[in-house]
């Protein structure tokens, strides 16, 4: 049968079960990283005018910083603006999309175990593909959450108030120049220890859908027919 025969039982099996944790932590990855907003700011004094400016910039994802300003031209007699150093909307746009397509997998995948386990498990194809899918997903969550590791830490670097007063030309003479703080990255932070969970659920739930699939037990044999069985010889 092919149509749909709903049963909550695959839930409380660790292939369904698993796949709910995977489809919650898939949401607390991409949302922790795509929702966060965060702010650096300096405190400028000119020498000459002994006038005290302060510059915040505002930074989100996908965190490409060199398109935020954070220093205006003609303060202190600077020529030219400064900006943010770094674009790191790669690793943060990729880290995302690993986490949406996930967590739209995990849905895809309970319906098929709630409402069509039945045929799922009749045929082979289906523990197949999603061994293969499952076996893939953990490879681009590892290769995701490590690339945003490095670079949420480049992050971190290149809003740090003081690594800026560093690339500001009138900080060095025409100006004293401070730190007037940054955001906490905490959920950042959080976004890539969910990346590495989510690594250890997708692997451990390819053994789990690896036992579903023919390789981990081969189909039995056909058995023959007793009326086809030849009589065993008789002693004369």
């Amino acid at each position: 049968m092919a149509g749909r025969q709903l049963d909550l039982g695959p839930l409380k099996e660790p292939i369904g079960f698993i796949k709910i944790l995977e489809w919650i932590f898939a949401i607390f990855g991409f949302a922790t990283c795509g929702g966060f907003s965060g702010r650096t700011a300096l405190d400028m004094k000119c020498k000459n005018t002994n006038v005290t400016h302060r510059f915040t910039a505002i930074f989100q994802y996908p965190f490409r910083l060199n398109n935020i300003l954070i220093v205006s031209k003609n303060t202190c007699n600077q020529t030219e603006d400064t900006y943010l150093v770094g674009d790191l909307s790669s690793s943060a746009e990729f880290f995302v999309a690993i986490g949406v397509l996930a967590f739209l997998y995990c849905m895809a995948a309970l319906v098929l175990y709630i409402g069509y386990l039945h045929v799922y498990r009749d045929g082979s194809r289906g523990p197949m593909i999603d061994f293969v899918v499952t076996v893939i997903f953990a490879f681009l969550w590892l290769v995701s959450s490590s690339a945003w590791g490095k670079g949420l830490t480049d992050l971190k670097y290149s809003t740090n108030p003081e690594t800026i007063i560093k690339s500001v030309a009138v900080c060095i003479g025409l100006a004293e120049c401070s730190s007037a703080g940054v955001s906490g990255m905490g959920s950042l932070n959080v976004s890539v220890v969910f990346g590495f969970l989510n690594l250890i659920l997708w692997c451990g739930n390819a053994w789990f859908v690896y036992k579903e699939t023919s390789w981990h037990a081969p189909p039995e044999p056909p058995r023959q027919d007793p009326g086809n069985v030849a009589a065993p010889p008789q002693n004369p």
